[in-house]
């Protein structure tokens, strides 16, 4: 089964109400697309950059989150929040570690062996 991830990647600018209202009802679309596998969020060692890597089953999901309204909203505006941004869509060929912890990618290898 084919794992596709999308990485948002940041530095925050000045986040305001507006800002935080319309992030979450991103989230909120992101889960509700279908083939949702999870998201892992990420910062820097400096604090200057973060990073959210979403993952989908199927790029039909990742697709609809592009095609949001409210993410297309979000992206005319990000200069007002973001003080830059960019985006890595990536299909995820192999993940491993040592047992240690359960990640999202976990899923997916189990997924497969069923």
């Amino acid at each position: 089964m084919p794992l596709y991830s999308a990485a948002f990647i940041w530095e925050p600018g000045s986040y305001d109400a507006e800002f935080y209202a319309i992030n979450a009802l991103i989230e909120a679309a992101a889960r509700a697309t279908p083939g949702f596998v999870g998201v892992e969020e990420w910062c820097s060692d400096d604090g200057k950059r973060r990073n959210a890597v979403y993952y989908w089953d199927n790029l039909v999901g990742l697709k609809a989150l592009s095609d949001h309204p409210k993410h297309l909203e979000a992206k005319r505006q990000y200069a007002q929040w973001y003080r830059g941004y960019h985006v890595v869509i990536s299909e995820v060929l192999k993940s491993y570690g040592d047992g240690a912890f359960e990640h999202l990618t976990d899923k997916m290898a189990t997924a497969k062996r069923d």
